[in-house]
């Protein structure tokens, strides 16, 4: 079932500077929308696609370009992934673009009628939006959703169970090991934890229990995982010696070298997140090295890679604390859904 239309605001990277035009700035903007609103996007970095109520649409740079006749999109910047009921195909990003979709596609597939899981799941199997297209899964693998990240892919089971496989050399697997693995393997560290919900980064992955608590893993290179990151306390420590007006070696720093073990790089094993004021997660996303969580009361907490303002903050730093999206409050907006591209951050919005 398609989500309820909303208002939908982003900040971040936008499309427009991707083709190296001025764009709106870090944000937040708002999401041009017809009579039946936004229900769902798929943001890849150059662009995205909406679902407008009346079919999807693809916008790049101040251009749009009806889809007629798809219900669901898995964007790259090769080939974008299209799936109506009978049939998935994927067109070159230029051609996709232009809206070209009477050229021949570059790869497709017939589907029973019915309507199946969301993308990108496929009966067998699942699409990704590069070649070779779709993936086999393993007969007696059951998933109800599945997330695809850079180099490795996490599929939910019936039971909550996770699965994670693929590239693993930044702990995104979850498996306590930097190694790859070519099949979906269960990951143990989880067990009896129902889950409600997986995202995939960049290098690094996260889920979400039933019960609200937050799960992360893989890489923390920029305070992706919430959890202390020495390349941004190294950049705090020298701002921090200027503010107290001392050239030596000031306690901050001298902390930093006595504690260095005490910084995350990977971390390889999923680790419960404490969030401010023990806060219950309903939704999670993660873009390239950037996590954005929704809670149940309504607000959105983001950390990670900050430069182009995927934050929110009104800010270009990046942390590795969570941290409130202080505009959204101010604005009385209860956030219903957060949706990352890989430098951006989408959510939509209940108005009040």
């Amino acid at each position: 079932m398609a989500a309820a239309a909303g208002l939908w605001l982003a900040f971040g990277f936008s499309p427009e500077e991707a083709a190296g035009e001025p764009g709106p700035g870090p944000g937040p903007w708002r999401l041009e929308a017809g009579p039946e609103g936004i229900s769902r996007l798929w943001p890849a970095w150059s662009y995205v696609v909406v679902d407008t109520g009346a079919g999807l649409e693809v916008r790049s740079a101040g251009r749009r370009r009806a889809l007629p006749g798809w219900a669901e999109a898995l964007p790259s910047e090769t080939h974008l992934v299209l799936r109506a009921r009978g049939a998935a195909r994927a067109w070159p990003r230029a051609a996709a673009l232009r809206g070209a979709l009477r050229d021949p596609p570059a790869w497709s597939r017939e589907l029973p009628p019915e309507p199946g899981q969301p993308l990108p799941l496929l009966p067998g199997g699942f699409a990704t939006p590069r070649p070779p297209f779709f993936t086999a899964l393993p007969a007696g693998l059951r998933a109800r959703s599945l997330v695809l990240g850079t180099e490795h892919a996490l599929a939910l089971g019936p039971a909550g169970e996770v699965f994670a496989w693929g590239g693993g050399r930044h702990g995104q697997l979850g498996h306590g090991l930097l190694e790859s693995e070519g099949q979906p393997r269960l990951v143990e560290a989880l067990g009896g934890v129902p889950m409600r919900a997986v995202a995939a980064g960049g290098w690094h992955s996260a889920s979400v229990s039933e019960a609200g608590d937050l799960y992360v893993w893989g890489w923390n290179e920029s305070g992706q995982l919430g959890l202390p990151c020495k390349g941004l306390a190294e950049e705090r420590a020298p701002e921090e010696d200027t503010a107290a007006g001392n050239t030596k070696l000031m306690p901050c720093q001298e902390q930093l070298a006595a504690e260095d073990a005490a910084f995350i790089s990977i971390q390889a094993f999923p680790a419960l997140l404490d969030l401010p004021e023990e806060l219950e997660v309903s939704a999670v996303s993660c873009g390239s090295r950037h996590t954005a969580v929704v809670t149940r009361g309504g607000e959105l907490y983001t950390w990670g890679w900050g430069k182009y303002g995927q934050l929110g903050h009104g800010n270009s730093l990046s942390s590795d604390q969570a941290q409130r999206v202080e505009h959204l409050v101010a604005q009385g907006l209860r956030v219903e859904e957060v949706v990352c591209g890989p430098w951006t951050t989408y959510v939509r919005m209940r108005e009040p």
